[in-house]
C-alpha cells in the first residue's frame, strides 16, 4: 500500500473539527430554527434560516439538562424573540424574566398565550406556564415522576407522563385535559399508555384528533384519539418513533393537506414516508439516518439527515414523491479521503438474529485488524451515517463493525426488552458472535480483534474483557462499571434503566478481567461519575492489565474537541502496541 494513502488519512483533529451537529429543528412563522453545535464555535447556538439566508442568533449558549439528556431548549414568541434554556444554569433566559430556582428547564413551546415547558429538580417534574409580560409562573401539573411534551390546540392540552420507577420506552402515558390560561387543567384523562405500553409524542391534528406514538402492537406506530375512541393511523412492522432519550422528539409532522410525513426505521436504516388514508408511501431521500426532528414548511418537510457518505445536513424534502431535496445547511467539510462504505450483516446469536454494520478498511479486501463497537444506550441502535471516528480507523487499515445487540431499538418491543436482567451477558454474547463470524469469514485477523464502546457500550466492552473469547483488548470510554451502584449515582431519569437491565453479578471487578483495558473518562461526567472507573483502573494497574487511564479534564460524558483528539490517539496507539507485542502486522 502506498505512503500517499496514509498521508490522506484524517488526523484526530480533523475528526473533532468535523463534529458539527444539528438538533431541535422547528418551523415557525415561515422560518426554520435549530440548535447548532460546532467545535470551533465553542457553544451551542440557535440558528435560523429563511429564503436562503442563515443567521446565528446572538446570546449565551443554549442547552437543556432536563432528565439528564435534554428537552426542546428554545421557543420562538410571536414577536420573533426567542426564549432559551441556558446551557450553564438550566434556567430560562432571553425574552423572559423568571426568578431563578434549583430546576432544569426544557421542552419549551409557545401555547398561543403563554410559554409552556417542563422543569425538573430532585423531587420530580412540573409542567409550567409562564406569562411573558410579568414572568409569573404557574404549575399546571406536578409529579414525583416525569413529564414531557406539552402540546396545545385551542383550549386543549396534551402531555406525556411516566412514573419515577420506569423508563419512558418501557411504560409511559399520553394525557389530555381542558386548558385555559390562569386556570387549572380541566378533566384530565389518560389517552394511551400503561405498564406494558410506551406512548408519547402527542400532536393535535387540524381534524380535531390527538395523534401519538404507541408500541401496543409491538412496534412504535402512529395512532389517534378523540372523545374516548382510539384507532391506528398506519400499522407497519417497523419503528416509527425513536426511544425518547430527550423530551420533545418529532418523528412525524402534519402536512397542510392532511397527510402525515414520518420516519420509518428498520434496524439501522431510516426512511421517510407519507401516510394518507392509512396507506404509506416511501419518499425518496439521499439519507439513511434521519434525526427525530421533522418540521413542515409549506408543502415540504424539513429533515436533519445523513448517510454513509454524507455528513449531517438540514434539507427541505418535497412531499410529492419527486425526490426534490434543497439543502438548507450543508454538513461539515469532513475531508475524509477514500470513505469506507458499510455493509449490513445478519448474524445468529443465542437464537436471535443480530444486525451488524461492517466498515472494511479503506481500499482493502482481505482480513484485517478489527474493532467491534457495541453502541451506547443500550436502548439505542447503530447509526448508518458518516462517522468520523470510524473513518479515522478504517483509513489506517482497521475494519470497524457496529453491533445492534439484543436490547437495541429498531427491531420492536420484544427485541428491545430482551436485555432486561441480562446486561453484560446477551450484549457481550452478540458482539462475540459477530466477531467470530467475521473471523471465520476471513474478514478479521485472529488475535487482532478489539472491542471498544462508550457509556453503556463501554460497559459491554469491559464485560467482554472478563471472558475468554476473540477480543485482544477492550477500550472503555465514559463507561458504566457497576450497574447496581449506578442505580444510586446515575441521574434520576436513568436509575430505573440500570435497575431493570442489571443482574446481581453485573459489576465489573478488576480480579475478573482477563484482557488489557484502556480506560478513558471525563472528570466532569455527570451521567457516569468517574469514581468507579478510577477504582477499576487502580485494580487493573496492580494486575498489569491497565493499558492507560486517560483522564480528561473539563470533559463530561460526551467526549469532543481536544478530548476526542486525545481519546482517538490513545486508542490507536493501544491497538498498535497490542499488535506489535503479538508479532502481528501493524497497519498504516
Amino acid at each position: 500500500m502506498s505512503d500517499e494513502r496514509w498521508r490522506s488519512a484524517p488526523a484526530a483533529v480533523d475528526v473533532a473539527r468535523a463534529g458539527v451537529s444539528y438538533d431541535w429543528l422547528a418551523s415557525i412563522g415561515g422560518r426554520l430554527y435549530w440548535v447548532e453545535s460546532s467545535p470551533d464555535a465553542g457553544r451551542d447556538a440557535v440558528v435560523t434560516w429563511s429564503a436562503g439566508s442563515v443567521a446565528v442568533l446572538p446570546g449565551d449558549g443554549v442547552g437543556s439538562g432536563l432528565h439528564a439528556y435534554g428537552g426542546m431548549p428554545f421557543a420562538v414568541l410571536p414577536s420573533g424573540e426567542v426564549v432559551r434554556v441556558c446551557d450553564e444554569s438550566g434556567q430560562l433566559t432571553g425574552a423572559v424574566t423568571v426568578s431563578a430556582t434549583a430546576h432544569d428547564y426544557g421542552d419549551l413551546t409557545w401555547s398561543g398565550v403563554e410559554l409552556l415547558g417542563v422543569r425538573e429538580d430532585a423531587s420530580g417534574d412540573d409542567l409550567v406556564g409562564v406569562e411573558m409580560s410579568s414572568g409569573r409562573l404557574r404549575v399546571l401539573e406536578a409529579t414525583d415522576g416525569f413529564l414531557a411534551s406539552p402540546r396545545v390546540s385551542g383550549e386543549r392540552l396534551a402531555w406525556v407522563r411516566w412514573d419515577r420507577g420506569v423508563m419512558p420506552w418501557d411504560s409511559s402515558e399520553v394525557w389530555a385535559a381542558g386548558y385555559m390560561p390562569d386556570e387549572q387543567l380541566v378533566g384530565p384523562v389518560r389517552v394511551a399508555g400503561g405498564p406494558d405500553e410506551s406512548a408519547f409524542q402527542p400532536q393535535w391534528g387540524v381534524d380535531g384528533w390527538l395523534y401519538f406514538m404507541s408500541d401496543r402492537s409491538g412496534w412504535w406506530n402512529l395512532y389517534r384519539w378523540r372523545d374516548g375512541r382510539t384507532e391506528p393511523v398506519a400499522l407497519v412492522e417497523a419503528e416509527c418513533a425513536t426511544a425518547p432519550w430527550e423530551s420533545g422528539y418529532a418523528n412525524y409532522a402534519m402536512l397542510p393537506d392532511g397527510r402525515i410525513v414520518m420516519t420509518v426505521q428498520r434496524g439501522p436504516v431510516h426512511e421517510l414516508a407519507v401516510v394518507s388514508s392509512g396507506a404509506m408511501v416511501r419518499l425518496p431521500v439521499p439519507y439513511t439516518s434521519i434525526k427525530p426532528f421533522l418540521a413542515v414548511m409549506g408543502d415540504r418537510v424539513a429533515v436533519i439527515g445523513s448517510s454513509p457518505t454524507r455528513t449531517q445536513e438540514i434539507a427541505l424534502v418535497s412531499a410529492d414523491g419527486s425526490g426534490r431535496v434543497e439543502v438548507v445547511r450543508p454538513g461539515a467539510d469532513h475531508r475524509f479521503a477514500d470513505v469506507s462504505v458499510p455493509q449490513l450483516l445478519q448474524v445468529e446469536s443465542g437464537g436471535a438474529q443480530v444486525t451488524a454494520v461492517l466498515y472494511p478498511p479503506s481500499g482493502e479486501t482481505g482480513p484485517a485488524p478489527m474493532i467491534v463497537r457495541p453502541h451506547a444506550g443500550p436502548t439505542y441502535h447503530s447509526d448508518l451515517r458518516l462517522d468520523g471516528e470510524v473513518q479515522f480507523f478504517t483509513s489506517r487499515g482497521f475494519a470497524v463493525v457496529d453491533v445492534d445487540y439484543r436490547g437495541s431499538t429498531g427491531y420492536g418491543r420484544t427485541f428491545r426488552k430482551a436485555l432486561d436482567g441480562q446486561w453484560g451477558r446477551f450484549d457481550v454474547a452478540d458482539c462475540r458472535a459477530v466477531a467470530e463470524h467475521l473471523i471465520e469469514a476471513g474478514r478479521a485477523i485472529p488475535g487482532a480483534v478489539f472491542i471498544s464502546g462508550a457509556s453503556a457500550g463501554g460497559y459491554t466492552a469491559l464485560r467482554a474483557a472478563c471472558e475468554e473469547g476473540p477480543f485482544a483488548m477492550a477500550v472503555a470510554r465514559s463507561a458504566i462499571v457497576d450497574p447496581q451502584r449506578w442505580t444510586t449515582t446515575a441521574p434520576r431519569f436513568q436509575r430505573p434503566h440500570a435497575a431493570v437491565l442489571a443482574s446481581p453479578d453485573s459489576a465489573v471487578r478488576a480480579d475478573q478481567v482477563r484482557r488489557p483495558v484502556l480506560l478513558i473518562h471525563g472528570v466532569r461526567d455527570q451521567i457516569v461519575p468517574i469514581g468507579d472507573t478510577t477504582a477499576l483502573a487502580d485494580g487493573l494497574r496492580g494486575r498489569g492489565l491497565l493499558v492507560e487511564m486517560l483522564t480528561l479534564e473539563n470533559v463530561g460524558h460526551y467526549v469532543s474537541g481536544t478530548g476526542l483528539v486525545a481519546a482517538l490517539e490513545a486508542e490507536l496507539d493501544a491497538y498498535r502496541s497490542v499488535l506489535k507485542d503479538a508479532g502481528l502486522a501493524v497497519p498504516g
